[in-house]
């Protein structure tokens, strides 16, 4: 069994930014129902967005 570490926290910084309505009702439609939140979709979203990025990148080298 693994050892119990406290995790440390991530550093974040506050972003306003503005998404169109039918985004926002598509994304709360995808969580509905789950304990994930708006946040959470959009970071991991960005996360995947960004690998798919760099792998296309490295494809092209």
């Amino acid at each position: 069994m693994s050892k119990f570490r406290i995790p440390k926290p991530v550093s974040s910084t506050n972003k306003t930014i503005r998404f169109p309505n039918d985004v926002i009702d598509a994304v709360e439609e995808a969580i509905r129902g789950t304990e994930c939140t708006f946040s959470a979709f959009v970071i991991e979203a960005t996360r995947v967005a960004l690998e798919s990025l760099a792998e296309e990148e490295l494809e092209r080298e």
